[in-house]
């Protein structure tokens, strides 16, 4: 075991488990937090690919930069979608329907791949589906409306991105974790530029931008530096393992300083959701691994 690629892990894990409270905070719709985000990782993490000499020994080829171009279209909706439904609902709740994500790739294996749905797949997924309309609560289901302010709909669209993101990039085995990076959040700038309402950026104050700067450099930058440089040297049950860290995280720091407080129902529904995502952890996926921090 690599300890200090472990470390590395868990340091990232936590850190991305706050950015639902940095999001929060910031001041900013969802669409322009994350043109910020897209334009921070693309210069932090472009600049180690150039400066570490990665892009000299990328091995390109149409089908992977087509696959890889898609990702960031999912990528960039994937964020776009979350942070929206932290503005909507408490961050324990959104970052638990979220990680759902690995629960869409099996079904969408099965539907699309003809991948075989083994019992323990259909219960994990029937487990976690029931989970999702305990932690929602019942009334939010009476009408399209009332379900949609919830944030329930973002948060799901949020998971459903997530999933597809994993699911095209499954299939994406020469290109390093940089360069697929780069290219998606280079996509996410040329996306969202369009609709970037720049005045929303005037009158922040000095916590505001440093919410934003810290989601930017630290949430993206500095954490998906340490995810993939720690990545390869960890045994893939253990990178599986350690991603749990990050909605644990979330949901102290919700309960800490945000004061969420969980219903009985709630309760009930984060652990289900979470004991049908803990398959995952017995026929873990290396791709889903790979792409399990977006």
């Amino acid at each position: 075991m690599n300890i200090a690629a472990m470390f590395k892990m868990i340091i990232a894990m936590a850190l991305f488990g706050s950015i639902g409270f940095f999001t929060v905070n910031t001041g900013i719709p969802a669409e322009e937090l994350v043109f910020v985000r897209c334009i921070c990782a693309t210069l932090f993490l472009g600049g180690i690919w150039f400066f570490t000499g990665g892009h000299k020994t990328e091995q390109w080829s149409r089908k992977e930069i087509i696959q890889t171009l898609i990702c960031g279209v999912f990528l960039v909706l994937n964020w776009v979608f979350l942070f929206k439904a932290f503005q909507d609902m408490s961050i324990s709740v959104a970052i638990t329907i979220y990680n759902l994500a690995p629960i869409f790739v099996l079904i969408m294996g099965s539907l699309f791949l003809k991948e075989k749905m083994t019992v323990q797949a259909t219960l994990a997924v029937i487990v976690c589906f029931l989970g999702s309309i305990f932690i929602i609560g019942l009334d939010q289901f009476t009408s399209f409306k009332a379900l949609f302010t919830s944030g329930f709909v973002w948060a799901m669209l949020s998971a459903i991105c997530y999933a597809l993101t994993m699911f095209v990039g499954k299939g994406i085995t020469h290109l390093s974790a940089y360069a697929m990076t780069f290219v998606q959040t280079a996509v996410g700038i040329v996306i969202l530029l369009p609709f970037m309402d720049y005045g929303v950026f005037e009158g922040l104050t000095t916590s505001n931008w440093m919410y934003i700067l810290g989601t930017g450099l630290i949430h993206t930058g500095f954490v998906y530096y340490l995810f993939f440089d720690s990545l390869r040297k960890l045994p893939t049950i253990v990178v599986s393992a350690l991603v749990f860290v990050d909605p644990v995280v979330a949901i102290l720091l919700d309960v800490a300083i945000l004061d969420f407080r969980p219903t009985l129902m709630q309760t009930a529904g984060i652990v289900l959701i979470f004991a049908g995502i803990i398959y995952t952890l017995v026929k873990p996926s290396k791709q889903i691994s790979e792409l399990s921090q977006v």
